[in-house]
């Protein structure tokens, strides 16, 4: 009797099998629910990165379990405990790679733009971005406004560092497309002498462009530049 039932049970899956997976012909007026090739493209990609997520778990028990052999202190994984181990440092992965293109976006401002959950190179515009020697002495002056408004409020010195709240961040942002900040000296005074007080950074090419302490914008060879730095250096 009881084998009875199982040659019917085997019978009726069979038979549920055969209706559901075999294809018809669908009737004319018959609803035909199908998927939008967007939504099949990403059932495709999730269960391609499930499966080697799955695939990934037996590997890494297979080997946690052949490491046991060796180092017996280890606890035994289990597949369960091994897809949750996989799944926690396909996150941190995740995090770690969200975090280096958030840097790279605040180091490069402007050269990235965002595509959905990545980001890609911005395209060009067709726009000249060419940064001139005009535009560089501009924004040089720019800065050295800035500094001698305070140096007239202080005694004639100058901020004793480029943190100062009373420079705005912007006027040590040079006109580059990456916003490098000009290069500060502190120890100066308005007027007195003719010390380097800001330059530019080496993402400008030589001559670099150099406020001095006369209140004049000198453009300099790299190796005249470090020669200034060491004579004001010597001379504090």
């Amino acid at each position: 009797m009881r084998s009875r039932a199982g040659v019917v049970s085997i019978r009726f899956i069979a038979a549920f099998l055969a209706l559901t997976l075999v294809p018809r012909a669908a009737l004319a007026g018959m609803p035909s629910l199908t998927l939008t090739d967007i939504a099949r493209l990403r059932i495709q990609s999730i269960s391609f990165f499930l499966l080697l997520l799955l695939v990934s778990a037996v590997a890494v028990m297979v080997l946690w379990n052949r490491l046991r052999r060796d180092f017996v202190r280890l606890p035994r994984l289990t597949y369960g405990k091994s897809v949750a181990l996989v799944s926690l440092w396909g996150m941190l992965f995740l995090l770690v790679l969200t975090m280096i293109s958030g840097a790279r976006e605040l180091m490069t401002p402007g050269a990235w733009e965002k595509d959905g959950a990545t980001y890609n190179l911005a395209k060009d515009d067709g726009q000249d971005r060419t940064v001139t020697e005009t535009m560089r002495r501009e924004r040089l002056r720019m800065l050295k406004t800035a500094l001698w408004s305070y140096a007239a409020a202080n005694g004639g010195a100058f901020p004793p560092d480029d943190a100062h709240d009373a420079i705005p961040a912007a006027a040590w942002e040079t006109p580059d497309v990456s916003r490098a900040r000009y290069l500060y000296v502190p120890g100066n005074r308005a007027d007195a002498g003719a010390e380097p007080v800001a330059y530019e950074p080496a993402v400008f090419h030589a001559p670099r462009l150099v406020l001095t302490s006369d209140g004049q914008i000198r453009s300099l060879r790299d190796d005249e530049l470090q020669s200034m730095l060491a004579v004001a250096g010597g001379n504090r």
